[in-house]
């Protein structure tokens, strides 16, 4: 009996360890499209091997050959179309780099096949689109996840958790400051700026691109709730540049007990991506990923550097394998599809707002 129990015991420690195991191989992943240039983050971590590369749709031939060139990808992993790709490959995950109104239809190919996306922000250009991936999500059962470079900031995550601690009293106020001196001047790729500054494709300019990030992060501070109104002004301050879309963009939300501001921008002497708060006895400042500024109503103003963000919150590899594997639940993060679907109903209220000139009630 002795001799049975050690067996048996021998081989649960073995079916532990191979499941133990298994959880920890490098993340199966496919990518729908290369146009966008976040991909290049993507790029580094197939270099360290964080991913396991099983395919990637693009029917471009010179991007092809570009990162098949500059990366070492073998020619054996592209494919002319997620179709096609997910008729021979089975990934855990599909990334989508593509444009913003083809997530859409990467949600459409990846849903009945039960496997789970993640796109880049923000989650659809518009609000149809935005609902109709959240049916299917719920439908097949798979995890729809947007990403956004500030998910990753230090200081966003300690701003929430210390709002949420009440360490600043109630939400009066939120600012976000998201811009940069614009796609073409910084250096974007072609590619990217061949669909970023389309009003189709995009969804919109500054706005979409740049808006989203107040958005998203003003909806998760107010737990998923919907703002009672949205106004908007935009401007083409560069319209040789961008003369089909807004290259800057004020919002304003209204919420029952507070007011949002986004300022989006193409046209700003330097890049910046802040997130002031103000409670009715504190302020709290993410300057950026990782410098927190901070005031009370008795202090002066403190300044603090925080440390890279903890497991799995560093960038989206980790954190979508964290939630896939099951060590964690999106819940109301960032990265959420409830989230996003909040983001895409303020962003298309203000284009609304921008185009009457009248502010936009939702319910």
């Amino acid at each position: 009996m002795k001799k049975y129990f050690l067996g048996a015991f021998t081989l649960i420690s073995c079916a532990c360890s191979s499941a133990k195991a298994q959880d920890n191989h490098p993340l199966s992943v496919a990518l729908a499209g290369l146009n966008h240039d976040h991909v290049y983050l993507m790029m580094q971590h197939y270099k360290k091997g964080d991913v396991n590369l099983v395919g990637i749709a693009e029917p471009n031939k010179e991007l092809v050959a570009k990162f098949e060139k500059n990366f070492h990808i073998p020619d054996s992993l592209f494919y002319p179309d997620l179709k096609t790709l997910l008729a021979h490959k089975k990934p855990e995950v599909v990334m989508a780099f593509d444009p913003i109104n083809e997530h859409i239809d990467v949600v459409k190919t990846c849903a009945p096949l039960h496997v789970n996306v993640m796109v880049e922000k923000p989650l659809a250009t518009t609000v149809k689109d935005a609902e109709t991936i959240a049916a299917l999500a719920k439908r097949y059962n798979i995890q729809v996840l947007t990403d956004y470079e500030t998910e990753w900031y230090a200081t966003n995550q300690d701003v929430y958790k210390q709002v949420k601690a009440n360490a600043i009293g109630n939400v009066v106020k939120m600012i976000a400051h998201d811009g940069h001196q614009g796609p073409k001047e910084i250096g974007c790729s072609s590619y990217f700026l061949d669909w970023l500054t389309d009003p189709v494709k995009n969804g919109a300019g500054a706005l979409n691109d740049f808006g989203c990030y107040g958005a998203n992060l003003f909806t998760w501070l107010m737990d998923n709730q919907m703002p009672v109104s949205v106004s908007a002004v935009t401007h083409q301050i560069k319209p040789d540049v961008y003369p089909k879309v807004d290259d800057d963009a004020t919002i304003l939300l209204e919420y029952p007990q507070a007011t949002g501001i986004i300022e989006a921008s193409w046209n700003w002497p330097f890049g910046i991506k802040d997130w002031e708060v103000f409670g009715k006895t504190g302020y709290l400042q993410a300057v950026n990923g990782n410098t927190l500024r901070t005031r009370n109503d008795h202090t002066d103003y403190q300044i603090r550097q925080l440390p890279a963000p903890a497991a799995p919150y560093q960038d989206y590899v980790p954190y979508v394998t964290a939630v896939l594997r099951g060590e964690i639940n999106p819940g109301d993060d960032l990265s959420s599809l409830k989230n996003n679907v909040i983001v895409v109903k303020i962003l298309n209220a203000a284009k609304e707002s921008a185009k009457t000139g009248k502010k936009v009630l939702l319910k």
